[in-house]
């Protein structure tokens, strides 16, 4: 059964609290955890105003819940897989994928952006939960090959609403498939709150049926997530089959841009997150265990600044696309109807050029 309540390792004060079931992370983790937070809230600002300036069709912000996607790459092997939504470009971002090919497919510039098989990392997915039995194939098929390989698969609280997440939960455990699924509870799929979804006394309940274990943590306690997630990684690496974890956190800006958050939501219920903003509490802890000062957070900062200019950069440059790329990459193979189609395309496009 799940905690009765989340577990929380650092409370909103940045003060350590004492858990019987979970240890908290070494230094070095809430560290190289901090570090990562500080240029994930970067990146989140950059692509919102990329947004506005016209260089990105659309972007899902992840701001205030950065600590889930941090920690959800950072407990990874190498060879494990991480299967994104595409609210989890800061989780492709630190798996080691570049954020301007990250970010390709929200420019639509590209199908993908980047080599899915590189790092490890899925195309980012804008159906929900689609890619959740994709995840589950890809660990049931390393396990058949005897690879120690876990699948870290993300989704939010629309997504459990999906048939894909029941379908993907129920073969997981069947196959008893080697795959965590972090679902990022922020309180809303869109403009739908969470007691409209489900009847459930939290997400992660809805593992049992299928047999599936179940825990709940403080999605904005970066320490808490990295100790949730790394034993239900580890547990998942030792045969002991798929985890649903439910991770409490809060959606701080609107759905994407195209959203108007204040059309069901109040500024009151958003102020009253901001107190628990990952960010500003494991820094206040941190700096509570003189692992953190003023001249290290510099450092960081400028860091970021260096990742954002670096996107911005990357996204302000003009492509100019090439209409046959539409075929690349479809199938490994070719078949002869993609092959007859993209004859028609480029047949097209000399007649067009033709008459210019």
């Amino acid at each position: 059964m799940p905690s009765a309540e989340p577990v929380t390792l650092i409370d909103c004060h940045g003060r350590p609290v004492a858990s019987t079931a979970y240890a908290a992370p070494d230094a070095a983790a809430l560290v190289r955890a901090f570090a990562a937070l500080v240029t994930a809230r970067r990146l989140n600002d950059q692509a919102y105003a990329l947004v506005r300036q016209g260089r990105l069709a659309v972007y899902p912000s992840s701001h205030g819940q950065e600590a889930c996607q941090v920690a959800a790459a950072q407990v990874l092997a190498e060879g494990d897989w991480l299967f994104p939504t595409y609210r989890d470009t800061i989780a492709a971002v630190n798996r080691g994928v570049d954020p301007v090919e990250a970010l390709s497919l929200l420019k639509g510039d590209w199908h993908c952006g980047y080599d899915p098989y590189e790092h490890h990392v899925a195309p980012h997915t804008t159906p929900l939960a689609t890619q959740l039995p994709h995840a589950v194939g890809v660990a049931h098929a390393a396990r058949l090959r005897g690879e120690p390989t876990v699948v870290m698969a993300l989704c939010g609280d629309g997504g459990t609403s999906e048939g894909d997440f029941h379908e993907a939960l129920n073969f997981a455990a069947v196959l008893r498939a080697p795959v965590v699924f972090l679902v990022q509870n922020n309180e809303y799929a869109i403009s739908v709150p969470l007691a409209r979804q489900t009847a459930a006394p939290s997400l992660a309940y809805k593992g049992i049926g299928y047999g599936v274990p179940g825990e709940r943590v403080d999605g904005n306690d970066a320490a808490a997530l990295l100790a949730v997630l790394g034993a239900a990684v580890e547990r998942a690496r030792a045969g002991g089959g798929p985890q649903l974890i439910e991770a409490h956190t809060y959606r701080m800006q609107a759905h994407t841009n195209a959203d108007d958050a204040s059309r069901y939501r109040r500024d009151s219920e958003v102020a009253a997150w901001v107190e628990r903003d990952p960010l500003t509490r494991l820094e206040a802890h941190l700096r509570k265990r003189d692992l953190l000062d003023d001249a290290r957070l510099a450092e960081l900062t400028a860091e970021a600044e260096r990742v954002a200019t670096h996107l911005r950069d990357g996204l302000n440059r003009d492509v100019t696309p090439d209409p046959a790329m539409l075929f690349d990459h479809v199938y490994a193979r070719p078949t002869p109807q993609l092959a007859e189609q993209a004859a028609l395309v480029a047949d097209e496009l000399e007649r067009e050029g033709a008459l210019r």
